[in-house]
């Protein structure tokens, strides 16, 4: 299943907006550092990417993210819900059906997890040499060093 990246948005300063309270999220206890944490996950960003075109049902996003269990992708959606990014909608026929699809917020976080996802995908081979070269260095773990000193 392919999908079509959005065209890019703006994306406003923090506290550029009148009356804006400035977040932290470098802080352990701040809102915005608990919401980085919930829309960074892997499977989080590709429900979102899986949403691009438009409303998709549950056993579609189970086959777009091959390997995600489905208590995972259950709960991945709840908590897209939940902040506002995806709406639900349950159409009572026989049997129910629940589609899923990105509100404006969740359009929003597109350009932003697209930018990501491309940079990775254009940037793997480099980062695979890069692992290799770590791992084929025979520098002993810091613990190690410390040891010794």
């Amino acid at each position: 299943m392919t999908t079509t990246a959005p065209p890019p948005m703006p994306v406003p300063s923090p506290g550029e907006l009148p009356g804006e309270f400035v977040y932290d999220a470098a802080l352990p206890n701040c809102p915005a550092r608990q919401l980085l944490d919930q829309i960074g996950t892997r499977w989080s960003n590709l429900m979102l990417i899986a949403m691009t075109d438009g409303p998709r049902r549950y056993t579609e996003l189970l086959r777009f993210v091959p390997g995600a269990s489905r208590k995972m992708v259950t709960q991945t959606l709840r908590m897209l819900e939940r902040n506002g990014m995806v709406e639900r909608t349950i159409t009572p026929t026989v049997p129910v059906r629940v589609d899923y699809a990105l509100t404006g917020l969740g359009r929003s976080l597109l350009p932003l997890v697209w930018a990501v996802k491309v940079w990775a995908e254009s940037h793997m081979d480099t980062v695979a040499s890069a692992r290799e070269d770590y791992d084929a260095r025979e520098t002993p773990p810091v613990s190690e060093l410390n040891r010794r000193g």
